[in-house]
């Protein structure tokens, strides 16, 4: 996955990443924004615009938040709260618009 968004996103969902992104791979949960691995063209363009600086690529994400990397894989790969099958890559988040659901890190975090 070249691009992982961490833990200082959960409760901002700037979203100033998704416009920035000229694939569409980043998603919107919940409480925190995804990064769809298989559709990201590791451009880096979503990093510089994160407020937050919650972006990185995979191997420069803190060692404290390394938990990020599998729960960004997760959200598209396993089945979510209330969801019946996984997410997958649906070639972009413009065509199912918000998810509205996190991952169970994500959803039981404290938040920032």
């Amino acid at each position: 996955m070249p691009y992982v968004i961490a833990s200082d996103c959960i409760d901002i969902t700037d979203q100033s990443c998704v416009e920035e992104c000229p694939v569409d791979c980043i998603y919107v949960g919940e409480r925190k924004l995804y990064i769809n691995g298989k559709e990201c063209i590791d451009c880096g363009a979503c990093e510089p615009v994160c407020p937050v600086e919650a972006i990185s690529q995979d191997r420069r994400v803190p060692e404290d938040q390394q938990e990020f990397i599998e729960d960004n894989k997760a959200f598209f790969t396993e089945i979510l709260p209330g969801r019946e099958e996984p997410i997958g890559t649906p070639g972009g988040s413009r065509l199912t618009g918000d998810i509205g659901v996190d991952t169970p890190l994500v959803s039981r975090h404290p938040g920032n």
